[in-house]
């Protein structure tokens, strides 16, 4: 079997062109223990000021963090993904249902900007959490703090 094709986790696009897509490549060290089900993951940003391709690392807790996001995301409310680690990704759900996108990556570069999505945006954000689950599931099992192993239900 070879290697999945990406799967975007994140694909916000509007008819002006403003675009933030979270794009999960694979996983961070396929085999090792104590990265493999950490993801790699592209951050494409595209605006008419900007035009920059991020790299984020994502770990199994943001994808569950994502998700109970997702359930409660209402207008005025936020969700996001990084977790302090360096990038962060921020987007609020604005009173006319736009979605303002803020990026901060300390070593690069710090920008916000609003995109005018499709209404099931969301419904649709859910489904492609699932399929990133379904491509690349945790496979490793944390034990006891930082004792891992592999997951019975881990493919080969």
């Amino acid at each position: 079997m070879g290697k999945p094709d990406p799967v975007d986790l994140i694909h916000l696009v509007d008819a002006d062109g403003n675009r933030c897509v979270v794009r999960v490549t694979g996983r961070f060290r396929p085999g090792v223990l104590t990265g493999h089900d950490t993801l790699r993951a592209d951050v494409l940003v595209s605006t008419d000021f900007l035009d920059a391709r991020l790299e984020l690392h994502l770990f199994q807790r943001d994808l569950s963090f994502w998700e109970r996001e997702l359930e409660g995301l209402a207008p005025g409310g936020t969700a996001g993904l990084g977790g302090g680690r360096g990038l962060e990704l921020g987007i609020r759900l604005d009173e006319d249902r736009s979605v303002s996108v803020t990026i901060h990556d300390p070593d690069r570069l710090t920008t916000l900007f609003a995109v005018q999505p499709q209404d099931d945006w969301v419904q649709d954000h859910r489904l492609r959490l699932g399929r990133i689950r379904q491509v690349w599931p945790s496979e490793v099992v944390e034990t006891s703090p930082t004792v891992y192993e592999w997951s019975p239900d881990r493919r080969s």
